[in-house]
């Protein structure tokens, strides 16, 4: 502990005032430029860094059936369902083709760049 009681607000206030008044006016001048520049740059990254998240509801619906329903009925609903799901899967596929694309056009841009 006897290493801590040389720190003190006071002496370090005094050291910094005496530090100073030994600077040149232009010393001072960069000091506190540096220091702008420093703190512009830490307020650049720490407001960069804040991003809200994007909210996306996520709801699963999920349908109620009976226990005790037959075969038959499981069949007729799975062929009502089947033109359903295979639309969405249809522009799954689509979205993931124009994706796909998209990415291809960019590689042969960047190739064109020697990148």
């Amino acid at each position: 502990m006897a290493f801590l009681d040389r720190f003190s607000p006071v002496r370090a206030y005094r050291d910094l005032r005496f530090f100073l008044s030994q600077r040149q006016p232009y010393e001072l001048g960069f000091l506190v430029l540096a220091m702008a520049i420093t703190g512009f740059f830490v307020y650049a990254f720490y407001s960069d860094s804040s991003i809200e998240p994007v909210y996306k509801r996520d709801i699963v619906y999920v349908e109620q059936w009976p226990a005790d329903r037959t075969d038959a009925q499981i069949r007729a609903q799975q062929k009502i369902d089947e033109p359903i799901r295979q639309r969405e899967l249809a522009e799954q596929k689509q979205a993931d083709d124009e994706r796909r694309a998209s990415f291809r056009r960019l590689d042969k841009k960047l190739e064109g760049w020697g990148l």
